[in-house]
């Protein structure tokens, strides 16, 4: 998208959000069902996939490497995998967009591939950081080359054998988690992950419905190399990241009655509710089910009168792609809300402690940025929480889809300027939101 042609959402004060709806399919899960398929023995159905830009770009690296697939048509593919070891060079560059998921679990998985690859991404991601992936495969014996401030592009060259190692994460992060445990597929030996505090497990969770073996003992997780993946079935459940700015939407909005049908809520991922119940939301999970070995539920949410919180810092891994949202429910809410212990937010798709308080700022919010987090002041859990004005997202979707609900509790229209990243992870949000009853525009400048 072009300067002279940026997408910008126009959002009306007011309204309500009602009825039922379904969010699309999981990113995480979209981006681990494409790769482990390809990597599979025989066929795999799967339905419910993501057609956002970040799913995508995984797909297109798959077929790149030799993996025929067919679709998606909506939501459905057909994966013809090639086993363990039968990906096969690309020409070129694999291109991943803006997804830091689709890089840093493509560089652990290609790790261990007897050719050469490079992975390159658009500008955002090239200032995203990639040593906390690169330096554990390193220690496994990948040969993984940076740009000098450890970035990328990323240039693979091909495996030497890799080695299982123990390896205990400073960080918690389900990527570098997962990047360790794909690569530990193609290493000598077990390869073990500690986490420091417990992050998604999706890429466990599907390893094992592919029939390869993971041993977990706490913290640390374990695969031995060398077994094989079986294809099959996957249903992709609906994204709780994506279902978040609804439940905060219909938590802050009077009168406000929503459904959210078929919600992936593993344990791993449900931070967000568990905050915002503890802020007072009312949400009940009703139909709890499984699905392709995730745990599923439709969401019922009903609005709510919000109070300040602090955010058990052991709640932050757990839901630290859905703070943006939860920052808006911060600003509807009576008295002060903190967030320590965040300091991953700092480096995702924008900096989004900087971009979410100068956003709340500019809409008249107390906000305080923290090296870890923010302190928010919220004036009342009832009347008009934000003025009108204008926000930029600075090109991170998940910062544009949270300012877009803060039109709800809002005293006049709000702009959100630079939203054109929002089809990396939720494609037709603006026509979805507008069916739920928020009054948002799309508009091209």
């Amino acid at each position: 998208m072009t300067a002279q042609h940026e997408l910008r959402f126009d959002l009306m004060p007011g309204g309500k959000l009602t009825g039922r709806i379904a969010v699309p399919g999981d990113k995480s899960i979209s981006h681990r069902a494409v790769m482990l398929s390809a990597i599979a023995d025989g066929e795999s159905r799967i339905s419910g996939f993501l057609e956002g830009a970040d799913s995508l770009a995984t797909l297109k690296a798959f077929r790149q490497l030799g993996v025929v697939i067919e679709g998606p048509d909506l939501g459905q593919l057909l994966v013809r995998g090639v086993g363990l070891h039968g990906l096969r060079p690309a020409r070129a560059p694999l291109d991943m967009g803006n997804s830091g998921t689709s890089m840093r679990l493509l560089t652990g998985l290609l790790s261990g591939q007897y050719f050469a690859s490079e992975l390159v991404g658009d500008p955002s991601l090239t200032r995203r950081p990639m040593r906390r992936v690169t330096e554990p495969l390193a220690e496994m014996g990948a040969r993984i080359t940076t740009s000098a401030e450890g970035t990328a592009p990323l240039l693979l060259q091909a495996a030497e054998g890799l080695r299982g190692i123990r390896y205990a994460m400073p960080v918690a992060s389900a990527q570098v988690k997962s990047s360790v445990l794909l690569a530990g597929l193609y290493a000598q030996g077990e390869t073990c992950v500690i986490e420091p505090a417990p992050t998604r497990d999706h890429t466990e969770r599907m390893l094992r419905a592919f029939g390869y073996a993971v041993h977990q003992d706490g913290a640390c997780i374990c695969v031995r190399g060398g077994q094989r993946l079986s294809g099959g079935t996957i249903a992709v459940p609906g994204d709780i990241s994506s279902a978040a700015f609804f439940l905060i939407g219909a938590s802050i909005a009077a009168d406000s009655d929503l459904t959210l049908t078929g919600v992936g809520v593993n344990p791993t991922r449900t931070g967000v509710i568990e905050i915002l119940k503890a802020m007072g939301a009312e949400i009940d999970l009703l139909n709890p089910r499984e699905q392709g070995g995730e745990p599923v539920a439709d969401l019922h949410v009903r609005a709510a009168a919000l109070k300040g919180i602090r955010i058990p810092t052991e709640l932050v891994p757990l839901a630290i792609d859905e703070f943006p949202a939860i920052f808006i429910a911060a600003a509807c809410a009576e008295g002060e809300t903190l967030l320590r212990g965040a300091e991953e937010l700092r480096v995702k798709e924008s900096d989004r402690i900087q971009s979410m308080a100068k956003g709340l700022q500019a809409l008249g919010v107390e906000a305080e940025p923290l090296p870890d987090g923010m302190r928010i002041l919220g004036g009342s859990s009832l009347g008009n929480a934000f003025q009108g004005g204008s926000v930029d997202s600075h090109g991170d979707h998940r910062v544009a889809m949270a300012f877009a609900m803060a039109a709800l509790r809002a005293s006049a229209p709000i702009e959100v300027r630079n939203c054109a990243n929002v089809n990396t992870s939720f494609p037709r949000y603006a026509a979805l939101a507008a069916e739920a009853g928020l009054e948002i525009v799309e508009r091209y400048d």
